[in-house]
């Protein structure tokens, strides 16, 4: 989907239409931009950033907090146009997932018409554009979407593959953060053609296990299937803070809220884990864990509050010398077990 977010605020609200709209934390305030519509990219804005810099660089534009629940049901609508095609899809968030339509409900022979009638019943249903990638693997069709964003479509054949990507800067791969660009020019890497030069050994040893995946993103190659359930591995839920803050009281109180929050997501799907984390980052942005394993399973928001809370009192002993103030904290429960857990609690083509 283009802009998801900012399009459906944009969609609800036909006077912020054509307008720069944030979708994320107050402006001046340190949480960050979960969306910007296109109006706001062209001051630079983009997701991730923090809003008092989203502010200083388009102090106009609009600010709305994410309606989770709106957008979550539009993300719904458009899943059950897809379903009309495929039962291969694997969802990457609410508003992007891949399509694998080698063999399709309608037996239409080619991918490139299969997007266009998605494209068109997802305006026609929802209102909203969005753009597709064709390709026979997933990350081509990834790069592929990216291409004639938004509202646009584009076709990666495998043929054509390797000069396109030859020619493309390392900051557009999909996969390639912003910290490894900066390391691969560093390596002299500029585009895919400067990655084709260089041995799958020689990657490994510059990037470690992730060397493989780069050498194999250079020449197009992708073997990963589309998914189309993939069993999470922890749930959790965290928080950012307006104004750092040093006050256990206050933190115990947030972590209470956070158990709740955690249980109900744990409920939700279904899940029970025996493994909670601790997440704190302070105010330099260091971060640390600390994690507990209990022999019985935990998924109360009592048994969670009690366990982070024992986690936090931990570590405010162990770091109360260093007098930093606190920024971010989240727990998380992994080691899960599902619906495994008894019930008393003893102890091909592919369209993106």
């Amino acid at each position: 989907m283009d802009a998801f977010y900012a399009s459906v605020e944009q969609r609800d609200r036909a006077e912020w239409k054509g307008l720069p709209v944030v979708v994320g934390g107050p402006p001046n305030s340190r949480g960050v931009v979960c969306a910007a519509s296109y109006e706001a990219r062209k001051f630079g804005i983009r997701s991730a950033m923090p809003c008092y810099q989203a502010f200083k660089l388009c102090p106009d534009a609009i600010f709305t907090p994410p309606r989770f629940d709106a957008y979550r049901n539009v993300s719904y609508e458009i899943r059950e146009i897809f379903a009309e095609y495929t039962d291969l899809i694997e969802p990457l968030s609410l508003d992007e997932a891949y399509l694998d339509v080698t063999e399709n409900k309608k037996n239409i022979p080619h991918a490139t018409a299969i997007a266009k009638e998605i494209r068109e019943k997802v305006f026609h249903k929802t209102s909203l554009t969005c753009s597709a990638g064709i390709s026979s693997n997933k990350f081509l069709a990834k790069m592929a979407s990216e291409k004639n964003k938004p509202n646009g479509l584009a076709v990666i054949l495998p043929e054509d593959a390797e000069s396109f990507l030859a020619n493309l800067s390392l900051a557009k791969f999909h996969g390639i953060g912003k910290k490894t660009f900066e390391k691969m020019q560093g390596l002299g890497l500029q585009s895919g053609k400067d990655l084709l030069t260089l041995k799958e050994e020689e990657l490994i040893s510059h990037f470690g296990k992730m060397g493989r995946s780069y050498y194999y993103m250079a020449r197009g190659l992708d073997d990963r299937p589309v998914i189309s359930y993939r069993d999470p591995k922890s749930v959790g839920v965290e928080t950012t803070f307006e104004k750092d803050t040093d006050d256990f009281k206050f933190l115990n109180g947030v972590l209470d809220h956070l158990s709740k929050e955690t249980a109900r997501r744990l409920e939700k799907k279904d899940k029970k884990g025996k493994t909670l984390t601790l997440k704190i980052k302070y105010e330099d942005f260091t971060a640390v864990s600390r994690s507990i394993t209990s022999e019985r399973v935990l998924y109360l928001a009592s048994d969670l509050f009690e366990q982070s809370s024992s986690l936090l009192a931990g570590l405010w002993d162990e770091t109360s010398e260093q007098s930093k103030k606190i920024r971010l904290i989240g727990i998380s429960i992994s080691n899960l077990n599902g619906n495994n857990v008894p019930e008393k609690d003893d102890g091909q083509l592919k369209l993106f």
